[in-house]
């Protein structure tokens, strides 16, 4: 009976909110695993017999099993919004999760690699579609999910700008270096080989050697697997924000930086802000002692 409420919430989000998959299928994770613990604490499976009393025994379950304060944050929002739709839709007389709050996370300033470090990466003999991986990554500022998910048509050569679709499938054009522009013809050449080679009709922008389409795994892999040459731990979000951050210390207005990655609130991109200073204090007392 609860699963049902739950398929039904993620399909308004997705069809009202236009969340993206990944996103929706976080979100069903969440409210799945609380429903499984409503089974098993109190073998609840309808909606009437849901209390405030159950939240808080979930969470207290979750901080006992040690789970990361963004990791219960997350969960906490899921049910809190799948809650609000189900009494904004009349489905629930009353809101058991109102009050419930959610904690209050310190923010961390994100990881952020060198320029150096990341030419290092681009002299690695890397092939010619990772070099379009990095080019994108780091270049445009793209999210994996967002990398993962082009068509070529997204890509104008002539005019030098990606077009993508970030979260809630909103669209945003971003410029590109003759680096980039240089790395993509170059892999284009590869592209036309492979889809002869497999007799593959498709517009999705990358393709590996077998054919296959490249997957968010691959260039979580193969972006690790760069770190580790460096010593250093990295993923695909650290070239973005580099990517934010050299930018913004490179001069770039705020609200510039806020478009290109498609922030939807300017104090997102303020976070990068205090990286730049941070960095340039590393540096002055690096220098300075």
């Amino acid at each position: 009976m609860l699963i049902q409420y739950i398929a039904e919430y993620l399909e308004y989000l997705q069809a009202e909110r236009g969340l993206a998959q990944n996103t929706l299928d976080a979100y069903r994770r969440d409210l799945s695993s609380f429903c499984d613990f409503l089974l098993v604490q109190d073998s609840i499976d309808d909606l009437s017999g849901i209390k405030r009393s159950h939240i808080n025994l979930f969470l207290k379950e979750l901080h006992d099993k040690n789970y990361s304060m963004t990791s219960v944050t997350r969960k906490i929002a899921a049910i809190r919004g799948w809650f609000r739709w189900l009494f904004s839709t009349d489905i629930i007389a009353q809101d058991p999760s109102l009050g419930v709050e959610l904690p209050k996370l310190t923010k961390k300033l994100p990881k952020v690699m060198s320029v150096a470090e990341i030419e290092a990466i681009l002299k690695n003999n890397l092939t010619d579609i990772e070099s379009v991986i990095m080019e994108l990554l780091y270049g445009a500022g793209l999210r994996v999910s967002e990398l993962v998910e082009l068509n070529v048509n997204n890509i104008d050569l002539a005019s030098r700008y990606v077009r993508c679709f970030g979260k809630g499938s909103k669209e945003r054009i971003i410029p590109i270096g003759e680096k980039a522009k240089k790395a993509v013809l170059k892999y284009l050449k590869d592209r036309e080989l492979i889809l002869k080679r497999y007799k593959i009709d498709s517009k999705k922008f990358l393709i590996k050697e077998n054919g296959h389409f490249v997957t968010r795994q691959d260039v979580y892999v193969f972006i690790r697997k760069q770190g580790e040459l460096l010593k250093k731990h990295i993923s695909p979000h650290t070239l973005r924000h580099s990517f934010a951050t050299h930018m913004l210390e490179n001069g770039a207005d705020l609200r510039v930086v806020q478009e290109l990655l498609g922030h939807s609130d300017v104090s997102t991109t303020q976070l990068y802000t205090h990286v730049s200073k941070k960095r340039l204090k590393d540096v002055y007392f690096a220098i300075n002692g």
